[in-house]
């Protein structure tokens, strides 16, 4: 009996160390690009740190109750949606230069043209959000844009490493379509393994900037989250960005629990065009890394954007919430407000040069 638990322990970090050995899983920083880290201050104990203290749970709150919660309570009967998500499926590679356009893709992938340079942002074009096939799978209509679509782009902007923001294969197939791409320390090094040049890389903490094409800047700025593709977590950074154009200035920004960082960045940046800010897959036992709708539509305010976008919803399950609650909750309590929500569907344009984009409550259909 001895000899077969020890047999069976064996294989099972056998297995383990095969898993995480799988390219999706990416690669530890090390060498010069750890010995960078080590010099952030951000950067304690071997892991990246949020400005103020984080905790994975809330007050009240036990892993315990969130794995009930998960894999036994009673789930809530619209955590799916029970027909297609509609959709429209915009050529990207015809669109012209010209042209000053965002393009959601659903989750928090998106894709931005202005000022006749391209971004590209978290794309996760796979069927799925998780390193398996098999787990985490995108809603039927959701996953209409595939890595084909995606036409030669100036910049690709990575906010953190985790799998539904950061998707090896989709990453992996547009490799030969990217100039250049804009990521949180760290997270080079996924990049680098999977055979991007370090030239390649535009690569910094909160703070730094970066000079683009065309006159256009980019801040790498707070967020209140966390990061990690294995077991380890923090080990790379994560981040929101302020672009700055000569025509606009937009916030990306990146996933998120509320904190002082939203109102920092409002007064230092802002006011903004255009805000577009993760509101879905929160739960209330996390929203300290995950903002609750109220929390995001007071972030909205906090950084002065006259336009909102929300993203993060409709495309995984990753919460306990109905498919379509973000959105519902979001647009009433913007209503309330008088905020500017802007709600297209997966794939539809959204004008950057005009105050008049009017989008359909799509999600009651």
């Amino acid at each position: 009996m001895t000899y077969i638990i020890i047999i069976t322990i064996i294989l099972i970090i056998l297995v383990y160390y095969m898993i995480i050995g799988m390219e999706t899983f990416g690669t530890e920083p090390k060498g010069k690009r750890l010995e960078r880290m080590k010099q952030s201050r951000l950067y304690k104990n071997e892991q990246f740190h949020n400005l103020s203290h984080t905790p994975s749970l809330a007050e009240g709150y036990s892993m315990t109750k969130v794995l009930y919660d998960f894999f036994i309570a009673k789930k809530d009967p619209l955590l799916k949606p029970l027909k297609n998500i509609p959709a429209i499926h915009t050529d990207l590679k015809t669109l012209p230069r010209e042209e000053d356009v965002f393009i959601w893709m659903g989750h928090s992938s998106y894709y931005i043209q202005t000022d006749g340079v391209s971004f590209l942002i978290d794309p996760v074009l796979s069927s799925y959000g998780s390193p398996f096939k098999f787990f985490n799978k995108a809603f039927t209509g959701s996953d209409i844009f595939k890595p084909e679509d995606i036409p030669a782009i100036d910049y690709l902007i990575i906010t953190h490493d985790h799998f539904d923001h950061l998707d090896y294969p989709t990453v992996k197939a547009i490799r030969e379509r990217v100039g250049k791409v804009i990521l949180p320390l760290g997270v080079g090094a996924h990049f680098e393994k999977w055979n991007y040049r370090e030239n390649q890389l535009i690569e910094d903490e909160w703070g730094g900037t970066s000079d683009l094409k065309n006159n256009i800047k980019i801040t790498f700025t707070p967020a209140r989250h966390f990061s990690g593709r294995k077991m380890k977590r923090n080990n790379t950074l994560w981040t929101s960005y302020v672009l700055e154009t000569p025509t606009k200035k937009i916030f990306l920004g990146g996933d998120s629990g509320y904190d002082s960082h939203f109102k920092m960045i409002g007064e230092k940046y802002g006011p903004f065009d255009y805000a577009i800010i993760e509101n879905g897959q929160y739960n209330a036992a996390w929203k300290y890394i995950h903002a609750l709708p109220e929390e995001v539509i007071q972030a909205s305010i906090d950084v002065n954007a006259r336009n909102i976008i929300p993203v993060h919803s409709s495309k995984f399950a990753l919460a306990l919430h109905a498919w379509n609650e973000p959105l519902k909750k979001v647009t009433s309590l913007g209503k309330e407000k008088n905020l500017n929500i802007l709600t297209p569907m997966i794939g539809e344009k959204v004008d950057l040069n005009t105050s008049e984009n009017r989008f359909r409550a799509w999600w009651e259909d």
